[in-house]
């Protein structure tokens, strides 16, 4: 567990927006935090636990619901900025809103809405990507696989890894990667629950410098085997930093590890819908798309899971749920779930 100096450094590293510090008075020891925006609710908070101070401050949101009107913060000294931007769009907090989530702006609300207006099944393909995440999991868990590392983990959205992980390997241990600020807090505040998972600030352009984090390895031993997951997010980078990743991933992993991918399409997708979904992100994310071939080459050198590299909605459903891609559709997205065996045997997965 960190020290409470550490701790504090962590506190302030993630809520720049905030002036953060320790009182000692009378024997007594409380956090203050004090809002360098006017426009935040709340401006001044008062505990003596620091995990109460990181809710609180997760939870800050603009007293009024307009971002023209929300005013500029002070930034933090010695720092360019805070990385969070609430005045353009955010992948995580985008994703959030599609799946009825409470954690997004007026920007993210509006960059949804204006993909939703032209293409509703995004809705419908969001919410089939989440349920294609859990019973992924299980299925890796249930092959004994104890220790996942979420790239890419965006906002906590229930059940989360370790939630579905932890049902089957109650022991099971997660690391949760991502660089956005927002997502960072949510995820030290709701989801470090405990020594066995972990939150890591790291860039998918840089895998190297995340799969070398001390936090990382403290928490994962990549001498046993290992589960990562790229869910949602490797569309999101240029083609070749999503192929960086993933090949520094397989490179990395223990033979019995495995590596679960969903990613969107341009094969079979409108291409209307790739330049709106950029149209709405701006300069904040580069939307990327790639073919089913190109997609399927990530798993190269690993062994799919049945039935293989296939749109998101028919990976094992469960029960009579919908198995092929709905009517009508004009995107696609496609998922798969490989082990990285030792050698080539004949292994039926």
């Amino acid at each position: 567990m960190l020290r409470s100096h550490e701790a504090l450094a962590a506190v302030r590293a993630d809520f720049p927006r905030f002036r953060i510090w320790r009182e000692d008075a009378c024997g007594r020891v409380r956090f203050v935090s004090r809002s360098r925006c006017s426009g935040l609710n709340p401006h001044t908070v008062v505990t003596a636990d620091l995990g109460e101070l990181r809710v609180a401050l997760t939870l800050a949101k603009p007293c009024r619901d307009s971002l023209a009107t929300f005013p500029a913060c002070e930034p933090a000294p010695g720092q360019p900025g805070s990385g969070l931007s609430l005045h353009r769009a955010s992948v995580a907090r985008v994703y959030d809103y599609v799946l009825g989530g409470k954690d997004h702006y007026p920007a993210d609300r509006a960059a949804a809405e204006a993909m939703l207006g032209m293409f509703p099944e995004i809705g419908n393909m969001a919410r089939a990507n989440r349920a294609f995440l859990t019973r992924a999991i299980r299925h890796v868990a249930r092959h004994g696989v104890d220790q996942f590392i979420d790239l890419g983990a965006g906002l906590p959205t229930s059940p989360n890894t370790h939630e579905t992980a932890r049902r089957i390997m109650p022991g099971a241990r997660v690391a949760y990667v991502d660089h956005d600020p927002m997502v960072l807090a949510h995820a030290r505040a709701l989801l470090a629950v405990d020594d066995g998972i972990s939150v890591v600030a790291g860039d998918l352009r840089d895998p190297a410098a995340i799969l070398a984090s001390p936090v990382l390895r403290t928490l994962i031993d990549f001498h046993q085997p290992v589960c990562v997951l790229l869910v949602s997010v490797l569309h999101f980078l240029p083609a070749g930093d999503a192929d960086a990743v993933v090949a520094a991933v397989k490179d990395l992993m223990a033979p019995g590890s495995y590596l679960i991918i969903s990613a969107g399409t341009s094969t079979g997708t409108d291409p209307a819908l790739i330049t709106q979904v950029q149209a709405a992100y701006g300069d904040t994310a580069q939307v990327t798309g790639r073919s089913e071939a190109e997609i399927t080459a990530w798993f190269d050198g690993l062994l799919l899971a049945r039935p293989g590299l296939v749109d998101v909605w028919s990976w094992r459903p469960d029960g009579a749920r919908l198995t092929r891609r709905p009517p009508q559709a004009r995107a696609r997205f496609l998922a798969g779930v490989a082990l990285k065996p030792a050698s080539l045997p004949q292994w039926q997965p």
